[in-house]
């Protein structure tokens, strides 16, 4: 019987499931996009309102989903394990989405930190179950905006922050990290980052501006860029309520243990349709994903099913188990605030 939380032990006891199979990331990662953009091209061209229409932009928005989500994957694999695949996630996925790679990489990290998950220096944690329901619906159908803000950001203010220092540290700081926490701050690319940024910057820059000219020469459909924004809002949607379903959110910005951290994440069990659609990649085992952030994608799922085989029913790890998104977001809901609990709260004192 394995120690539950020696992270050490248990990186010995699966060293081999540490190195990802490069055959099935491929493979997984160009099916995804080509069945994402296919779908695409069929929903674009469909009667609007129609089956094929509907059904069509439902498989778009979960092929690209998938796609999407091995950004996460490129984040915690060891350089040089997957050659090619940053370039080809990039020219497939970042740059016709507007989602380039460094909004996720390196920030993602502070997310994995001891130090800083469930701080204010944590990019994706907020007191999400402090929150009023009404904050948490606006908090996911507020990002109906951000397909506009992407090209607002990327393809306007971004070349323009060049040229006004002011507003590139603005930017760097405040506009380029997918975040669920306003209160985080992105520190200035340096070396090698910043050589990386400029060059994904130039590139999402160019294609955005491509799309406009094409748009202004005739030679793209006005109805494919209205269908872009259609499927761009409905990943980014069923991605939020996903994110709902990742953590418990009840930490107020306290340091927390290994075992606070895992209690805090969240086990979508089972395989329910929702479930698979919404967390692909290994999503869905989560709590282990914290214990093991670098094991790839296709491993957790054997692991999780011999750590549950091997500890307590009443261990913390088989407590992060919830059945299914659906499930995971009931409950962050049922713990949310309601209206009337705002009236029993005393007034905060100002500060000093």
């Amino acid at each position: 019987m394995l120690r539950e939380f020696s992270t050490g032990e248990l990186r010995r006891r699966f060293a081999n499931a540490f190195s990802p199979r490069p055959l099935l990331y491929w493979s997984d990662f160009l099916a995804s996009a080509g069945m994402g953009w296919g779908m695409f091209v069929v929903s674009a061209g469909a009667p609007f309102g129609s089956w094929m229409y509907g059904a069509a932009t439902v498989i778009a928005v979960v092929a690209l989903l998938r796609a999407v989500i091995f950004i996460h994957e490129l984040t915690h694999v060891r350089a040089g394990c997957l050659p090619g695949f940053s370039l080809a996630w990039h020219v497939c996925i970042g740059l016709p989405l507007l989602l380039p790679g460094l909004m996720y990489v390196g920030s993602h990290n502070d997310h994995h930190r001891q130090s800083t998950f469930g701080t204010r220096a944590d990019p994706e944690y907020a007191p999400i179950a402090q929150w009023s329901r009404s904050r948490i619906s606006w908090s996911v159908l507020s990002l109906v905006f951000v397909p506009f803000l992407l090209m607002l950001r990327w393809g306007v203010l971004g070349p323009l922050s060049f040229a006004i220092p002011p507003l590139r540290r603005l930017l760097i700081e405040r506009a380029s990290t997918l975040v669920i926490n306003l209160d985080y701050r992105r520190s200035l690319p340096q070396g090698k980052q910043a050589r990386s940024w400029l060059v994904q910057e130039v590139a999402v820059a160019v294609v955005f501006w491509g799309i406009m000219v094409g748009l202004y020469e005739g030679l793209l459909p006005f109805r494919w860029v209205v269908q872009w924004y259609v499927v761009a809002t409905g990943l980014l949607l069923v991605n939020q309520v996903r994110t709902l379903a990742a953590h418990r959110y009840d930490n107020d910005g306290a340091r927390l243990d290994v075992v606070a951290q895992l209690l805090d994440s969240v086990t979508l069990n089972g395989w329910p349709i929702p479930t698979v659609l919404a967390a692909p990649v290994g999503l869905r085992f989560h709590a282990l994903h914290h214990l093991l952030p670098t094991v790839p994608y296709h491993a957790l799922g054997t692991i999780h099913r011999i750590l549950l085989s091997e500890f307590p029913a009443d261990s913390p790890y088989a407590r992060t188990q919830e059945r299914g998104i659906l499930a995971a977001v009931r409950v962050l809901l049922r713990h949310a605030k309601k209206p009337e609990d705002h009236s029993q709260v005393a007034p905060a004192a100002p500060e000093a």
